[in-house]
């Protein structure tokens, strides 16, 4: 475990590297200053700490690979790795009944640097396998949309057996629910940012000879929106301690959610130039609807659990306190 002043060092370190880069940059820092070690040594910590950080500032990075890789792939550490499309949590390949292996989803900027690319894929019965595939075997697409700052990519591609050798796959399940974390503290640090730019702009604002932040409609839509961030991030600290695929699942769909509340209230806040490009408060409003796609949307995944309540008649366990 990271704990106290070696704690405090890494997010200290890792805030350095945040705020002074993005991207190929970013990953570069971080290899420096030993995150991937500290991935291995304590997952919760340089999880929570980096994801954390990189939301709140806008940044980018591959260490989404990282995190994934460290379930399914734990020796794969110069390889890429292939996620799922949006909105699904589902293996991003199938391997068909004749030997074909299917590739459709998603990867970070770093994949096209890479020699090789992790991918899991499901069989047909239902058996999950970690293939090794070549980066040049498989067509990449720079994703523009939304939010191409992001950098993210789309992965397609069809290969023979003797293209793709293969093994069983640790369970993707505790895979998805390791990067739904990631995910959901990633949300938050871009919530409590866009709580930060609407307070600020709530108290130089004035109207009727007072800033609009002593209006009562301006303080609910905050002290909404903050109770939504606080919830999802306990949510979060529960499912770090329940390590459940179920607990994982409910505090991502809690994240996305808060996130989205975040975007609706702060946008609404600023008002007019909450809605235009002069103001910063779109750069992460659109991370955020990005980033409530991917290992499943808060709407899907709620769904998806309400129908697993319902089929099982059993409540989730209670969280420890």
């Amino acid at each position: 475990m990271i704990e106290g002043d070696d704690r405090e060092l890494l997010e200290r370190s890792l805030r350095h590297a945040v705020d002074g880069a993005t991207g190929p940059a970013l990953d570069l820092a971080l290899d420096a200053l030993g995150w991937p070690d500290a991935l291995e040594v304590d997952p919760h910590t340089a999880v929570s700490l980096l994801f954390e950080l990189q939301g709140s500032a806008n940044r980018a990075s591959s260490a989404l690979d990282r995190v994934v890789a460290a379930v399914v792939a734990p020796a794969s550490d110069a390889a890429g790795v292939v996620l799922p499309t949006f909105g699904s949590p589902a293996p991003p390949a199938r391997l068909l009944d004749d030997g074909r292996l299917t590739i459709e989803g998603l990867a970070t900027a770093a994949l096209p640097d890479r020699d090789t690319v992790v991918v899991v894929a499901r069989r047909d019965e239902g058996e999950d396998v970690v293939v090794t595939v070549a980066v040049d075997d498989l067509e990449i697409r720079r994703i523009a949309g939304v939010d191409p700052d992001l950098g993210l990519v789309a992965v397609t591609g069809t290969l023979t057996p003797a293209d793709a050798p293969r093994r069983p796959a640790r369970p993707w399940p505790d895979a998805v629910a390791r990067a739904q974390l990631a995910i959901g503290h990633e949300l938050v640090g871009a919530a409590r940012t866009m709580v930060a730019l609407a307070r600020q702009h709530a108290l130089d604002r004035v109207q009727f000879g007072q800033p609009i932040a002593r209006f009562q409609a301006i303080r609910h839509r905050l002290a909404d929106t903050l109770v939504a961030i606080e919830v999802a991030d306990a949510a979060l600290d529960a499912g770090w301690l329940e390590g459940t695929p179920t607990a994982a699942a409910m505090a991502k769909a809690l994240a996305g959610d808060g996130a989205r509340t975040a975007a609706r209230h702060c946008q609404q806040v600023l008002a007019g130039i909450g809605f235009t490009t002069e103001h910063d408060l779109h750069r992460w409003i659109r991370r955020v609807l990005v980033l409530d796609e991917l290992f499943g949307a808060a709407r899907t995944l709620t769904r998806a659990l309400g129908e697993d309540l319902l089929a099982t008649r059993q409540l989730p366990p209670l969280p420890p306190l």
